[in-house]
């Protein structure tokens, strides 16, 4: 903080300046002038919040600093130091804000009292400035959102424009006889992609940029307001009420703005002129169905009215599926370059397309979206719990990039397509491999526990696999069924066993892991083509025959 000291005595200057501690009160800098004009020229340089003065002096009178003060800088606080007790220099004082009238000689105690008096008027005055300029700061951050949502609202609802109507006309000079609107569209993935990559890290930052270069135009030309729409996460919408016919012209100006502060444009679709505030909504529907419907691959930055006349794309130009059955096959060949063949097919036919419009697109990516869940059962076994993540997968994404000029690149869609597909042949083997081994890891515990009581549901519980997926992909590795597998193992382990004839069958029969003997015998003999006497008694003699390997035949 800064004071300044004006009198036209040195030591007068001098005991005001070494009466107090000045650094008590927050003032790091005094400041001195001996006449009124000296001192005009120091407040305008140092601005000083807090001035003592003499009110006689050569020259203009301390009463003309006062004046002047109160007329260029209100906030500076101002005590006066007069030799005079003179009423129109109090009454001048009181008349141009000042704090004090001290007489001289000057008392210490007076000289601290009014300055602690300045000080403290003068801090007061500046917190409650800066809490009004914070809060001035939070309503202008606040009111955008606050009318994104009253025109979101109005959008999708007609009759709320009776709850907002005076403040519309208050704050955007609305006319309350306005009869017509038109309303049009910006959405995000219209944008050119050198816009989208600058901000990439910041929508927000993004919608906002957009919103404020539109509305310093619509402004411009007190044509309508532009606001960031509640009901997508992806359109900024642009109602206008004035200057319908020049809609167009006046798009294409935006267009131009957005280019000089961003170096790129966006497609805008436009509805046509409906009733205000009835038609709203259905000329937002309007301006959403024509950027639908434009031509992904003719240049962005283009203006496309809705025409009622123009037929809808009621399907695709070519069907995905037709395509499905070569690129499956491709990838679970787990070949490159069978998987690149199939999938240039498939872009040559997009290539032979002369339009390609987002309705067109979403359309392929719900078909596409159908075959993917599909390959997740066939490819993946449908053990759910157990694949990749398809739904996150970047290769079985069907979205094509957009080139710098906002058109859709065809051949960078193509080549992130293939690599996606021979990442997934990847995937896929990898899995099957993992799966594959899974089922020998079941085959080994069996062979450590072939003597316990299995059942499939324990099996599955400790794998963490269905009962149907081990049934169906056990046979599939290993190539016999799990309980004929568990069968086999307990013969093999019973005719070693049988060898020793100091073993009753009975106790044979536990040890393998059945309780009933009748049953190990009817089990054994089935397997065998003979009773476990009859084989212990073909074996009496000679050296036991090698052990077969599990699942061999007999």
């Amino acid at each position: 903080m800064k004071a300044l000291i004006v009198d036209d005595e040195q030591h007068v200057r001098d005991a005001i300046r070494l009466l107090i501690d000045w650094n008590e009160f927050g003032i790091e800098t005094l400041l001195e002038a001996d006449n009124v004009a000296e001192a005009i020229a120091c407040v305008e340089r140092e601005e000083p919040e807090i001035v003592f003065t003499d009110m006689l002096m050569p020259g203009p009178s301390g009463i003309r600093l006062l004046e002047w003060l109160a007329e260029r800088y209100p906030r500076t606080k101002t005590v006066v130091i007069s030799g005079h007790d003179d009423f129109e220099f109090v009454r001048n004082t009181v008349k141009f804000g000042g704090i004090d009238y001290i007489l001289k000689p000057i008392v210490e105690d007076e000289l601290r009292a009014a300055a602690a008096k300045a000080v403290d008027c003068r801090k007061r005055e500046d917190l409650a400035l800066q809490t009004s300029r914070e809060r001035s700061i939070e309503v202008n951050q606040l009111k955008p959102v606050y009318w994104d949502k009253m025109f979101s609202n109005l959008a999708g609802d007609p009759s709320y424009y009776d709850t907002i109507q005076g403040s519309l006309q208050r704050e955007f000079g609305l006319a309350a006889d306005t009869r017509e609107c038109r309303v049009a569209v910006l959405r995000l993935s219209a944008l050119d992609r050198v816009i989208r990559d600058k901000f990439a890290s910041s929508p927000d930052l993004l919608f906002f940029t957009l919103s404020n270069i539109c509305n310093e135009l619509l402004r411009e030309a007190a044509a309508g307001y532009a606001f960031r729409f509640w009901n997508s996460d992806s359109e900024i919408v642009l109602l206008l009420w004035r200057r319908l016919g020049d809609a167009e012209a006046l798009l294409a100006r935006i267009n131009a703005g957005l280019f000089a502060a961003l170096q790129g444009r966006a497609a805008f679709g436009l509805g046509s002129v409906r009733p205000f505030p009835g038609g709203v909504a259905e000329s937002l529907r309007e301006a959403q169905r024509a950027l639908k419907r434009r031509n992904l691959l003719a240049r962005g930055g283009s203006v496309f009215a809705y025409s009622a006349a123009e037929a809808p794309t009621s399907s695709p130009a070519l069907r995905l599926g037709e395509y499905e059955a070569g690129l499956r096959l491709a990838v679970r060949s787990g070949n490159e370059e069978r998987i690149r063949h199939a999938v240039s097919g498939l872009f040559a036919a997009i290539r032979g397309l002369s339009s390609i419009s987002e309705e067109q697109l979403e359309l392929w990516q719900y078909e596409f979206a159908l075959q993917r869940e599909r390959w997740q059962q066939e490819l993946f076994g449908g053990e759910t719990e157990r694949q990749p993540s398809m739904a996150l997968a970047a290769e079985l994404a069907f979205e094509p990039p957009v080139a710098v000029d906002g058109t859709l690149s065809v051949a960078a869609w193509e080549e992130r397509f293939a690599t996606g597909m021979i990442a997934l042949a990847r995937r896929v083997a990898d899995f099957q491999h993992r799966e594959s081994r899974i089922m020998f890891d079941i085959a080994a515990y069996i062979e450590r526990h072939y003597d316990e009581e299995i059942a499939l549901q324990d099996i599955a519980a400790r794998f963490f696999l269905s009962r149907e997926y081990i049934s169906r992909k056990f046979k599939q590795d290993i190539g016999v069924n799990l309980s004929d597998y568990i069968e086999r193992i307990r013969m093999d382990k019973a005719k070693l066993l049988l060898l020793n004839r100091s073993l009753r069958i009975a106790q044979i029969a536990a040890t393998v892991g059945y309780k009933d003997e009748k049953y190990f015998s009817k089990v054994f003999k089935k397997l065998e083509g003979k009773t476990p006497g009859e084989y212990r008694r073909e074996h009496e003699e000679g050296d036991a025959p090698a052990e077969r390997q599990p699942g061999a035949s007999p």
